[in-house]
């Protein structure tokens, strides 16, 4: 029998299963939630299904075995046991194999498509994504930390829309000045110091990542021009466009 250790935040994992059951255990929780096909558990000896609609949960400790016939597509969600509040514990160790809401299985769908194109999932991402699950899973309304960082996924994922403080308030449905506590509280910094932030690292990764001719860098980027791209890479790089660029390119090797 294996264990595995905790992780330090959480870790999100693409898997398919085998007939053949291996038992294990770890001393962190744990959620399985199949994208397609079902699964057969048997969770400190409580046997269950899970499949699109039916999410099980792993308690720290508990020794499980997974097993399946056919293809079959999970996400397999390791957290650290800070992140599940003690309530919702209780709730899930009680109800191990949960019909999930209709909400958390969007949440679901939607991170088993990021996984499938992108491989590996950023740590900010599932930031984001990992406290809305827990509530919706425990299906409460989202807490304000929730809600904080459903609003900042919606930034990072289309920084190049006008925002401004007003417009994250509403999106956020909080007044601007409830806004700039939760920013406070959570990042330590200012709801426009985050997007200039938030922007500036998607400017760079284009210029990294692709050929883009670098107008269309700060257009996509939420800068006005080109012009207004080099001020804040100035500011917050001290570098330029074209500069960063260049030193990120890759030498070719010498024949």
């Amino acid at each position: 029998m294996a264990t595995k250790h905790s992780p330090s935040t959480a870790d999100i994992h693409l898997r398919s299963y085998r007939e053949e059951p291996l038992a294990h255990s770890h001393d962190f929780p744990q959620l399985v939630l199949p994208l397609s096909g079902r699964l057969e558990l048997d969770i400190a000896g409580r046997q269950g299904l899970a499949d699109a609609a039916t999410g099980a949960f792993v308690e720290p400790g508990a020794t499980h075995a997974t097993s399946a016939a056919g293809v079959n597509r999970s996400l397999i969600l390791d957290l650290a046991p800070a992140m599940v509040g003690a309530q919702l514990m209780e709730q899930l160790v009680l109800r191990p194999f949960m019909p999930l809401p209709q909400a958390a299985g969007k949440l679901v769908e939607f991170m088993g498509l990021m996984l499938q194109q992108q491989q590996k999932i950023a740590a900010a991402q599932l930031q984001h994504w990992v406290p809305l699950l827990l509530d919706t899973l425990a299906m409460t309304a989202p807490r304000a930390h929730s809600r904080l960082h459903v609003l900042m996924a919606k930034i990072e994922a289309e920084p190049g829309l006008p925002w401004s403080v007003a417009e994250m308030a509403a999106a956020a449905a909080i007044s601007p000045s409830r806004l700039h506590e939760w920013f406070r509280q959570e990042t330590g910094d200012t709801p426009r110091a985050w997007l200039a932030e938030t922007r500036m690292k998607r400017a760079c990764e284009l210029l990294r990542t692709s050929p883009l001719p670098l107008s269309e860098v700060a257009l996509r980027c939420g800068y006005a021009d080109q012009s207004a791209l080099s001020n804040a890479m100035r500011k917050l790089r001290h570098t330029t466009p074209a500069a960063y660029r260049r030193a990120q390119q890759t030498p070719l090797p010498l024949e």
